[in-house]
């Protein structure tokens, strides 16, 4: 079974081709509903989250608006966040991979928004990385309700940057050409993806580590086919 890891920077279209890859019947692992679900009440990271950061708890719940401006540009915070989930999630990918390896399906996806800013790129078989111009990036992230231009380059500053993610993919899914152009280049990458010869997926299989705000720029980035 082809571990397959997608992702892409805010407004390249991850969203819809992960929605593509489910009518495509592929068994998607979505990390951001993963978190919804451990923040919901009776969630695994519930109680230590409200215990952490109880100025977040509203009404009995996690508010994830407030949660996420009391460590947005904090580091300290946000390390303290992603101690607690960072665990479950894995938990929970690694249910899902189990689950799919016993009903032999041939690839699953890991949708994982900061695939590589948590080095989860090394952990896969094949990345497959959404991209669209910078302006259509732009266009979509600026119609989002509450989104700023501001806002928009803080988080942009905090993300591994378009081109080095395409420079570390094995398929990139060009977005910006309209969805017919994305769903026929998905269905090819996936066809040749998933004729490859399988790695197991641990921990000690190393990919190339892109440069990160927090991390030192790389050596020599190696461009992969489809970069």
């Amino acid at each position: 079974m082809q571990i397959i890891g997608l992702t892409g920077s805010i407004g390249m279209g991850k969203s819809t081709t992960s929605t593509m890859l489910r009518r495509l019947k592929v068994p998607v692992f979505d990390a951001d509903a993963t978190v919804h679900q451990l923040l919901a009440p009776g969630g695994r990271g519930f109680g230590p989250v409200a215990e952490r950061f109880p100025e977040a708890v509203r009404d009995g719940r996690i508010d994830r608006v407030a949660l996420g401006a009391r460590v947005f540009g904090r580091k300290a915070e946000l390390r303290a966040l992603e101690r607690i989930l960072h665990p479950l999630v894995r938990d929970a990918q690694h249910h899902f991979i189990a689950t799919h390896a016993r009903r032999r399906a041939p690839l699953v996806v890991l949708d994982i928004p900061l695939l590589f800013e948590s080095g989860g790129n090394r952990r896969v078989d094949a990345v497959l990385v959404v991209s669209a111009p910078n302006w259509v990036q732009a266009r979509r992230v600026l119609a989002r309700p509450g989104m700023t231009r501001p806002k928009f380059r803080d988080i942009l500053a905090k993300q591994v940057p378009d081109a080095e993610k395409r420079r570390g993919a094995d398929a990139v899914i060009q977005t910006g050409l309209g969805r017919a152009h994305a769903f026929r280049a998905l269905t090819l990458a996936l066809d040749r993806l998933a004729g490859r010869p399988h790695r197991m997926w641990k921990s000690h299989w190393q990919r190339p580590r892109l440069h990160h705000p927090r991390s030192q720029p790389p050596t020599g980035a190696r461009r992969r086919p489809g970069g």
